[in-house]
């Protein structure tokens, strides 16, 4: 079968499509013929083993797993034991392990939920990473209650533009930060305000909320303890950030969650029913070939993408 590569660290032009080996279910798993797939900020950064830090876990010197992706949509081709899906089933999920950037993977059943019969592969692709993020991040970990307040920083981007959909569709109110030229589109999602972070400092913005989620993660601690009852944030935009909101919150009593997001079949459930009752819509950018892959990495390593892009595998 054919699949995305890399045998080095760099940029998109590490990558390269080779003939591997299809693989085989084990028990628990099943086959899935992937029809599309979406990237993440974290495969790129998979990709340059970046922060250097994380090479501890991705491989020291070079890439200890050569297949990569997280995002696929596709069909059950086979099942192994013990699983309760079955060939045929349209299913959508994300492997935190790699090697959905490929026309086969094996994935656990855990980490797969089904397709609404309404939905497309191209758009449920972009669904599992970002949208279980903002989902957890609201709900799970920001503790979002009907009628709330929440402030999303980086409302236009992937987490964030399934983060103020998911916000709306459990009664909170919702006010989005973006760039001026994003605007519209985050009126559109259903923000009830938006902030263009080029037009008024948000560093200094005087707003309450009972939580502020960050998705594009550049604020600082003191923006959440100013403006937020509870915080929560996903991601960093630079390590000194990073480094400066972890040495405050481990000695502050205002504590910010910070988390990465996995896998369950309950929210997977969630996700697919907020997409079929057409309260979660992905906003996909672009659409890539399969052959195109680099390409789309390339794109969204620039951080400006609105909401999504994917990546089909062409039959």
């Amino acid at each position: 079968m054919k699949a995305i590569t890399k045998h080095r660290y760099g940029g998109p032009e590490v990558l390269q499509l080779e003939e591997v080996e299809k693989p085989k279910p084990e028990k628990g798993e099943i086959l899935v013929k992937v029809m599309a797939n979406s990237p993440n900020p974290a495969d790129w950064h998979i990709m340059r083993g970046e922060p250097k830090f994380a090479r501890l876990s991705f491989g020291l010197f070079k890439p200890k797993d050569k297949m990569f992706g997280a995002d696929f949509a596709g069909v059950v081709e086979e099942t192994g034991e013990g699983t309760q899906f079955k060939k045929g089933d349209r299913i959508y999920g994300e492997s935190l392990d790699g090697g959905a950037f490929a026309e086969y993977i094996s994935a656990a059943e855990n980490i797969c939920g089904k397709m609404p019969e309404s939905s497309s592969f191209t758009e449920m692709a972009c669904v599992p990473i970002a949208g279980l993020t903002a989902l957890q991040g609201l709900i799970t970990h920001g503790k979002l209650k009907e009628g709330e307040s929440v402030l999303i920083n980086g409302a236009s981007g992937g987490v964030g533009h399934f983060a103020v959909q998911v916000a709306k569709a459990y009664g909170a109110k919702v006010t989005g930060v973006c760039s001026s030229r994003n605007v519209s589109f985050v009126s559109n999602l259903g923000a009830d305000q938006v902030i263009a972070y080029d037009q008024e400092d948000i560093h200094k913005h005087p707003g309450k909320y009972d939580l502020v989620i960050d998705t594009n993660g550049n604020l600082k601690h003191s923006d959440f303890t100013r403006m937020g009852k509870r915080g929560v944030v996903i991601g960093f935009t630079t390590m000194s950030n990073m480094l400066g909101v972890v040495a405050r919150n481990a000695f502050s009593k205002f504590k910010i969650k910070v988390f990465t997001a996995s896998a369950n079949p309950e929210d997977l459930t969630t996700l697919a029913n907020l997409v079929e009752s057409d309260k979660l819509k992905p906003h996909i950018e672009k659409v890539y070939s399969y052959e195109e892959i680099p390409d789309a990495i390339g794109y969204i390593e620039d951080m400006r993408t609105r909401g999504k892009v994917a990546m089909v595998w062409e039959r």
